[in-house]
């Protein structure tokens, strides 16, 4: 990207961030000139375009509000009498799972204008970084911040060197009407643009990145990452979850890694021809560097592997707010305190915003919001968010909404929390993302903002409701009992277990040792009072009702089932097998499917109960 473009993009930021409330009006003016003649928008609006009208009559809906409209469009209806006027390029996918998202040419340029303005805050050119050290003059920190704080320590990644990102495609699914469903990621690797870049930029070959075979793809693009390791200067995935997945792969497949740069022979196991022409044109014998990384791999700890192993890595980029913050630890632990940057907020229904502070920890990530990509409304949660002792945004288990209605995208509160309602040039209107936000501050005149979690409720047994928010909160302070032990918590996930009278919360955790290759499979090394102060620690965590409930008898002791390591990564493999995308894939807080379940139960070492009551407030 030429240095104007970095320039124009910034300049574009701090337009977009001051006149947000002129953009927004006027975004929502063109959505509704364009689609106000449709089936949909006709029914309430009558081919008025009137803002007010538009809140008043359009109702706020979901997915499944939606689903009938859009299985029309999919079936092969016209869909400019459906949803939306302009025509479809084809369809996304939300959530991991199969959802149709509308595509158009119009959301398409929205989202390459959104990746303009996040690469000219993320990757600065040279010029900036001269300015700053031969210049007297200070550059605006407004302006300028990013180049302050990314190129001053980075310098320009694409000058630099080459990303070992993970990337997988998925194929596309052709709905009825011939229109092409593909996940969002899958849609920005096929880009023209991304194609140009990748062998210079990257270390994966396009083969390895559409290869059919998640493990196989893995192995390759793991195995090229080795074989380029000189030249890597960033590693990632779009989530953290991705990235410790890879590296306990290689923890696991290291000696045949090194077996095939020793001899410049891939394992007969690829299959992919795509993976193994791409490997004819990399892979050649090379015993140094194979003895290098055996040197590094069979060390006793793992402790900063990716520094050891990549030595010229300035940071992970990687998605690590949210349900990702479980994690932070494990990946801390391998990255040896390279930065981890969260750079962006966005989902298959728009792009959201962009980290203006990429180099804060991952629990103090706020991401400013961009008000030129979908038209926002927030509905405001009636209860306060609040922040626990790990600095990290948590809601309140009784959240609702209050009866005053949503809130446009310069009338949010700070320290309020919303959820996130979006109407888009998609045929999306008054749409319910169902992502929970907290306010956190101001970027000009735009808000920016925390992501508490999902609206929805991750468990309940009796009368009680809690959130993925309070399990998320509950697992932080329980886990911090393991340290001592010089164990991790890797994953976990929780359901309701209502078999007997009165039902429990059940919580799953996979743990490792720091230190060494022990697989830990016979759970010996578990203290049992520890595991229970974990189970306590955790009810102590949840909110009023459940402790009170636990207090009546009317929920029974929390429980936590240790599986054997591998358990979460048999979980992923069914989910993949069920349509769901690998690059997009979020272990779930709460397990709700039977065949789910049955793979995590399979797998159990031990149980442990909590044996007391939890703390009451006084």
């Amino acid at each position: 990207m030429a240095t104007n473009d970095y320039e124009c993009g910034l300049k574009m930021m701090e337009e977009l961030t001051t006149d947000a409330q002129q953009i927004q009006d006027q975004l929502l003016g063109e959505i509704l000139s364009k689609n106000a003649e449709t089936e949909y928008l006709h029914g309430f609006l009558h081919g008025q375009t009137d803002k007010q009208l538009f809140k008043k009559n359009v109702p706020i809906v979901t997915y499944e509000h939606l689903k009938p409209y859009i299985d029309r469009i999919a079936n092969g209806e016209v869909s400019s009498d459906i949803l939306l006027v302009e025509p479809l390029t084809g369809s996304g996918t939300s959530g991991g799972l199969p959802k149709l998202i509308p595509t158009t040419a119009e959301s398409a340029h929205i989202a390459a204008t959104f990746n303009k303005l996040y690469r000219s805050v993320m990757i600065n050119p040279s010029r900036f970084g001269y300015w700053h050290r031969n210049s007297s003059e200070e550059p605006s920190p407004k302006t300028n911040r990013f180049a302050l704080s990314i190129y001053r320590y980075f310098g320009d990644i694409n000058q630099a060197g080459k990303r070992m990102e993970l990337m997988f495609a998925k194929p596309d699914v052709e709905t009825p009407s011939g229109l092409k469903a593909s996940a969002v990621s899958t849609r920005a690797f096929k880009g023209s643009s991304f194609k140009a870049i990748l062998p210079k930029l990257y270390t994966s070959p396009f083969e390895t990145i559409f290869c059919p075979d998640t493990k196989q793809s893995m192995y390759c693009q793991i195995l090229f990452g080795l074989i380029q390791r000189d030249e890597v200067v960033m590693i990632g995935s779009i989530f953290a979850s991705t990235v410790v997945r890879s590296i306990k792969f290689l923890e696991n497949n290291w000696k045949e890694l090194c077996s095939n740069i020793k001899t410049g022979q891939i394992s007969e196991w690829i299959t992919d021809s795509g993976c193994r022409n791409a490997a004819s044109l990399i892979l050649k014998p090379n015993l140094e560097l194979a003895d290098l990384i055996e040197d590094v791999c069979s060390c006793k700890s793992w402790e900063g592997i990716i520094r050891k192993l990549w030595p010229k890595t300035k940071y992970i980029g990687t998605v690590c707010t949210g349900a990702m913050l479980q994690y932070t630890a494990e990946l801390e632990f391998y990255c040896g305190e390279l930065p981890l940057v969260s750079g962006f907020y966005a989902c298959s229904e728009g792009a959201i915003g962009i980290n203006l502070e990429p180099l804060c920890k991952p629990s103090d990530v706020s991401y400013t919001f961009l008000p030129n990509t979908v038209y926002h409304e927030f509905l405001s949660i009636k209860e306060d968010c609040v922040t626990d002792s790990q600095n990290q945004v948590q809601l309140n288990a009784k959240s609702h909404h209050e009866d005053t209605g949503p809130v446009d995208l310069v009338n949010v509160k700070l320290g309020q929390c919303y959820e996130v309602l979006v109407t888009s040039s998609m045929g999306l209107y008054r749409y319910r993302v169902g992502d929970i936000i907290k306010v956190t501050g101001f970027h000009n005149n735009t808000p920016q903002f925390q992501f508490v979690g999902r609206q929805n409720v991750a468990l309940g047994v009796d009368m009680e409701r809690t959130s993925e928010a309070d399990i998320l909160k509950a697992v932080a302070e329980a886990k911090a009992l393991l340290n001592p032990l010089g164990l991790i918590l890797t994953e976990y996930t929780s359901y309701g277990d209502t078999s007997s009278t009165p039902g429990h919360y059940v919580i799953f955790w996979e743990i490792k040792p720091k230190e060494g290759n022990n697989n830990n499979k016979n759970g010996k090394e578990l203290d049992p009072k520890v595991m229970e102060e974990c189970c306590s620690k955790m009810e102590d965590s949840l909110h009023f009702t459940y402790r009170m409930y636990r207090k009546e008898n009317m929920i029974a002791a929390l429980e936590i089932r240790v599986v054997k390591q591998g358990a979460f990564e048999a979980l992923l493999d069914y989910f993949v097998s069920k349509g769901a995308s690998l690059s997009q894939y979020k272990t779930p807080v709460c397990i709700k499917s039977k065949e789910a379940l049955n793979i995590l139960d399979s797998r159990v070492i031990a149980k442990f109960f909590s044996p007391r009551t939890p703390i009451q407030d006084n």
